[in-house]
């Protein structure tokens, strides 16, 4: 399958999970149900975060978040606070909007280096079209997880 319709699954996967999610208060978003480490709003913040990570900052390139973002929604965090109204904005902005610009900068051949990484279901990624194989799966593994919060909060 073409790295163009990797991207695409990525942003359809993305809009589905906000349309599975919407109507949620801010409340809903934040709530963490007995038996889980996070949120709602965890999870969708964690996709931003890791979406960058694998294929911006491993190609070498800036990453298009706040370092403040990633301390907050990196791997192996879990919710600290309640997400104010304002960053949940800001998340769901970034979440839609980043896959568009990973597609643009893709076209536009800036991934040309990777610094390999192992990941911690021990799969190597060594190049940008992996990173965006190995980020949908990522994504397919929270969009299950979405799915239970929604039926608890």
């Amino acid at each position: 399958m073409g790295i163009e319709k990797q991207i695409d699954i990525l942003i359809k996967g993305r809009l589905l999970m906000l349309k599975l999610i919407e109507g949620k208060s801010l409340e809903q978003i934040n709530t963490i149900p007995e038996g889980f480490n996070n949120s709602i709003g965890w999870n969708v913040g964690h996709l931003v975060v890791t979406q960058q990570l694998l294929c911006y900052k491993l190609s070498g390139l800036e990453v298009l978040i706040s370092e403040e973002m990633i301390a907050k929604y990196r791997k192996g965090t879990k919710p600290t606070g309640f997400i104010a109204q304002e960053e949940w904005g800001l998340i769901k902005k970034l979440f839609v909007e980043l896959p568009n610009k990973l597609n643009s900068d893709y076209g536009q051949g800036l991934f040309k280096i990777y610094n390999n990484y192992e990941t911690s279901v021990h799969v190597n990624i060594d190049s940008i079209d992996k990173a965006i194989d190995f980020n949908n799966f990522h994504e397919g593994i929270h969009l299950g997880v979405l799915l239970a919060l929604k039926r608890l909060v």
